[in-house]
């Protein structure tokens, strides 16, 4: 029995709330459960230096977790100066997902920034962070679009992410935190709409993991941004 008294198959409450910040040209919030991110996409007609005059765009990412977003205050890394390994390991992450359904030629001389803050964290923030990233980055370049930014349909198909592990002995989908800090194989899967893989996180905390485990997890990974892809398309046709 999970903490939770899901099925094995079953993710967590999912909710996408769009143009929850007025200024920004997307935004979202993003409910995985009690993981709650709030993800806005900032357009810019101006390039980093390396990018200027090549004829294409750039898609990038930030992620942070707010002081209590946990259950005990974290110190801002603003404060200490730099950003954690992990910090930067999750942006990295969400800004490859993003770029990898994106023309970055149609996308004109411009960047969108994808700014992911996490409200509340109860396990699977960076899946949380990806799957809302997608529908702020949505709204961002229909924003751009309309106004003869783009060189045309800059967007090449959508992407989700989802967290499997094995918790006790059992494949499961969509960890919280009790189930995180239990399983004894924790792993992320980043997907597209169409059905093809960005990227795969696997770890075996204590126990190894077989191939026919790893099976199991694909397969809970594949209907669960099934799920998550038809989530984030009736968001946005709202």
């Amino acid at each position: 029995m999970r903490p939770s008294g899901r099925a094995p198959n079953q993710m967590r409450d999912v909710t996408i709330e769009r143009n929850v910040a007025q200024k920004a040209e997307g935004s979202c919030l993003v409910s995985f459960g009690n993981t709650k991110v709030l993800v806005t996409a900032s357009v810019e007609t101006s390039l980093p230096g390396w990018l200027r005059g090549k004829g294409q765009g750039w898609v990038t990412a930030e992620y942070g977790m707010l002081p209590r977003a946990t259950g005990s205050r974290t110190r801002r890394e603003a404060t200490a100066g730099k950003q954690t390994g992990r910090t930067q390991e999750i942006q990295r992450l969400i800004g490859r997902s993003l770029r990898a359904v994106v023309d970055m030629q149609l996308l004109g001389e411009n960047q969108v920034t994808v700014d992911c803050d996490v409200l509340e964290a109860d396990g699977g923030t960076r899946t949380a962070s990806i799957t809302g990233a997608y529908v702020a980055l949505a709204d961002a370049i229909k924003w751009m679009d309309e106004r003869k930014l783009t060189k045309g349909a800059a967007l090449r198909d959508s992407v989700a992410a989802v967290s499997c592990g094995i918790y006790r002995g059992a494949p499961v989908l969509d960890l919280d935190y009790l189930e995180d800090v239990e399983a004894h194989t924790d792993a992320n899967f980043v997907m597209t709409g169409s059905g093809k893989f960005v990227e795969i996180q696997g770890t075996a905390e204590q126990v190894p993991f077989s191939r026919e485990e790893l099976n199991s997890l694909m397969a809970l990974a594949e209907q669960g941004i099934g799920d998550l892809t038809l989530m984030q398309q009736a968001a946005l046709d709202a």
